[in-house]
Parts: structure tokens; sequence; C-alpha cells
């Protein structure tokens, strides 16, 4: 297996845990090419072709890949079935170590490298849209500190109601809007906008997991699912 790590750790690394497909080839802490899709859930189609671009990119530049980081959920569960696959694969036949990154932390870090001005002392609140009035979430103080453990949680008047007496709450994802509604009259929580998960904002997570050789089985790693998968019913064609 890959016995030698070079200072300048060349990752891959990919993110479908939801609606969103993203691929990015980061090194040094820059992102040196990227490729994205914001139009819905084709993963199964996009990734591949992604994966590809990326890797002629660090052909054309004659650069060699130390590492394949994926997003690990929670999120959608083909979509995570898909690049957990796709990375899985990838890692194989290079014979490189694979990193897995947790959705809701990298959302905490694209929250805190967004544009908007938050004050350090709040509390950061990723939610993952999973049907319904029910998120998956946590809560991350600004050292990535998980002071609520990553969980599905059926969002009602007195959610996250152990830390809304002290700090700030910022809450953010395609799982807050639904929140809004609970909570527009308490001061201290305030929404961010625009945050999904991307391949660009794993860099930070996926060269700590590097540097400290924080590397998941390729054989048995599996996706964050957080809870069971559950199918609907097919419509009645008549």
């Amino acid at each position: 297996m890959h016995k030698f790590f070079s200072i300048m750790a060349v990752i891959l690394n990919i993110e479908t845990s939801t609606e969103v497909c993203s691929a990015a080839v980061t090194a040094e802490g820059m992102v040196l090419f990227h490729r994205e899709n914001f139009e819905g859930r084709n993963h199964a189609a996009l990734l591949s072709g992604f994966v590809k671009d990326c890797l002629d990119h660090l052909c054309e530049h004659d650069m060699k890949l130390d590492a394949v980081a994926v997003s690990l959920g929670p999120g959608s569960y083909t979509g995570l079935r898909i690049g957990l696959s796709e990375a899985k694969g990838l890692a194989y036949a290079l014979d490189v170590p694979l990193i897995g990154i947790s959705t809701l932390e990298l959302m905490a870090v694209s929250a805190m490298f967004s544009s908007a001005d938050i004050d350090p002392d709040s509390l950061l609140v990723p939610m993952i849209d999973a049907r319904r009035m029910e998120v998956y979430t946590a809560v991350y103080d600004f050292a990535l500190d998980a002071l609520l453990s990553p969980r599905p949680m059926i969002l009602d008047g007195a959610s996250y109601g152990e830390f809304r007496s002290g700090r700030n709450l910022v809450l953010f994802g395609n799982g807050s809007e639904k929140a809004k509604s609970l909570f527009e009259k308490d001061e201290r929580i305030s929404f961010l906008p625009g945050i999904v998960p991307l391949a660009t904002d794993m860099l930070a997570l996926a060269e700590r997991a590097y540097t400290a050789r924080d590397f998941i089985d390729l054989a048995y790693s599996t996706p964050t699912y957080l809870k069971d998968f559950q199918a609907t019913k097919p419509k009645p064609l008549f």
C-alpha cells in the first residue's frame, strides 16, 4: 500500500451527499481544479466524468495523486453510495489511501470560511433535509468540537433548547428552511444562506486527515446514513 507521504499532498475530493455533485483536486491549501453541478441528483451520470477531468488535469501538469477524500454523509442514500463506490474504486486502482469526511463537519467549515461575519463565539448548526420536518444535524463550535453529535432530528419549537440560552446559533444547509417558521422570533438564532457541501470546501479537513494519516478501510468503510433506508411506495398507475 501507499507508504511514503510527501509534504505536498495532492488530494482528489468527492462530494455527492446532497443534490450537488462535485469533485476537486487540492494541494497545499489551494484548489487546483474542480467540477460541480447544482442542477439535481444526476450523480451517477456526472461523477465519473468529473473524476476523469480531475485526473486529466493532474496528468497534464505531471502531478501524482496522493489520496482520495470522500464525503461520507449523512445525506442522500443514493448519492452517498455513488460517491463512496467511486472513491473506493479509484483509491484501490491507484493504490492511494482513502479519507472519509463528515458532511456536517464539512458544512460547518464552509460556514466558518464564508463571507458572512459570524461571531466566533457562535455555534454552527448544519442541517441536511431528511424529508418532512426531519433533518440530519449537529452543533459545532469554532474549534469544530461537536457539542451535539450528528443525528437525525424531528424539528419542533424546543429543538436545540440546551444551546439557546447562552450563545448565538447559526443555522444553515438545505434543511434550515423548514426551521425558519419555528425560530424566526428567537433573537439568538440566525440563518446563513447558500451553504451546500462542496468538494472544494473539503480541502482543510482532507489535508488534516492526510497529515494525521487518518484513513478509512477500502473494503469495509460505509456511508454515515444515521438512520435506516425507507423506500417510498410507488404511486398507483390507475
